[in-house]
């Protein structure tokens, strides 16, 4: 089994970007823009890696290599993009992979592309200046595009799998990342599990009962063997159920109007471990969107839409402002969800605003574009 984290160092070690692997300092498939540069470069890392896969790692400096992070990024259907943009799409995983250097909520996002063997990738259809039928390669560390002689070749499969088996685990690597997430979680009661003698699943959280039930907030979740971050956030409440081959986890938002609010469970994710030294993990959508009068949800708008015109005027906000502006992000995307459709590009038009006003404000703007990419994307 390759361990992550291992993975990404000997790549960074290996060679500046190439034909078989790009690094991105951030990556933002929010935005039209940044959705077709991410698509552009699957397809070309995809048609130049026809025998082996290929890698992007993300939350690193371009010049000099260093690991600074980003944001833990959980977006599980991101093969669902992947599959409506690209015609003879590859498969495609998203791994968030944690280091000991970085704070908690930052990790190093690691994209593995698995060839659709023998077959040319190309665009299904138009996205921003990418045409449907646009054919891109590797030249060099460049995603370029091809129009004729396209011809895909296997130059890179031993390369490959040389840097893939001086990265697989072994019993000092898992023991250490034990230890390490034991130590860097004390504070919210971490501890272990061990499926099939073999995985180690690592988690912490700060735990409550509401009516027997138990539940946790402040979760981390950490497959040990692959150094992969499974679950992590600040603020959501997780139930946790587990049995000799199965670990599940249940994601709940927090939602409401007019300090009435309520939790709805979003997701449940299901890590199902092998016999045979495998494992898959499933999800299933389980958010029904809350539904609210319409005429409440008006009011609402236009009072988003008026603070807003505050922030970009640079105008002072009284007490009523500032409590609006903490629930902005969860009102446009209640609004979204019942029907608001331009709700959605005020949130994004809002984002700079947004940023710019307070760390919790945008932390709550990311929150709730978490949230509308789950529902997109099933």
């Amino acid at each position: 089994m390759i361990n992550k984290r291992l993975l990404i160092k000997n790549l960074l070690a290996h060679n500046d970007e190439n034909s078989f692997y790009d690094k991105k300092r951030q990556l933002n498939i929010g935005e039209k823009e940044g959705k077709a540069k991410f698509l552009k470069h699957i397809c070309a890392l995809s048609n130049s890696n026809p025998e082996n896969n290929s890698y992007i790692v993300i939350g690193v400096e371009d010049e000099d290599n260093k690991i600074v992070g980003i944001d833990f990024f959980d977006d599980s259907k991101i093969q669902n993009l992947i599959n409506a943009y690209l015609s003879n799409p590859p498969i495609i995983s998203y791994e968030n992979i944690p280091f000991p250097h970085l704070p908690d909520n930052l990790v190093v996002g690691l994209v593995s592309i698995r060839p659709n063997k023998g077959k040319i990738c190309s665009f299904r259809k138009n996205i921003w200046k990418y045409y449907g039928g646009s054919v891109f390669l590797r030249d060099g560390s460049i995603s370029m595009p091809k129009v004729f002689d396209i011809e895909i070749k296997d130059v890179n499969s031993k390369i490959v799998a040389s840097i893939e088996n001086h990265s697989h685990n072994n019993l000092e690597y898992t023991l250490d990342g034990v230890f390490d997430f034991m130590k860097k979680r004390r504070d919210y009661n971490p501890t272990y599990k061990v499926f099939k003698e073999y995985f180690v699943v690592c988690w912490a959280g700060k735990e409550k009962k509401i009516r027997n039930e138990k539940y946790f907030s402040r979760v981390d979740i950490e497959l040990i063997n692959e150094q992969v971050k499974l679950f992590y956030s600040d603020l959501d409440e997780v139930s946790i159920v587990q049995d000799k081959d199965t670990f599940k986890i249940i994601e709940y938002v927090h939602l409401g109007l007019h300090d009435q609010f309520k939790y709805y469970p979003l997701e449940e994710v299901t890590i199902s471990f092998r016999d045979n030294g495998s494992y898959d993990i499933d999800s299933e959508l389980l958010f029904e969107p809350p539904r609210f009068d319409k005429k409440t949800l008006f009011h609402i708008y236009n009072t988003n839409q008026a603070v807003i015109t505050k922030l970009k005027k640079g105008f002072e906000l009284n007490s009523g402002d500032k409590k609006d502006l903490k629930n902005l992000p969860s009102t446009y995307l209640i609004c979204y969800l019942n029907n608001f459709t331009e709700a959605l590009t005020k949130l994004e038009e809002a984002k700079p605003y947004l940023k710019a006003y307070s760390e919790e404000v945008y932390h709550s703007y990311k929150e709730s574009m978490r949230i509308l990419r789950k529902v997109k994307y099933n």
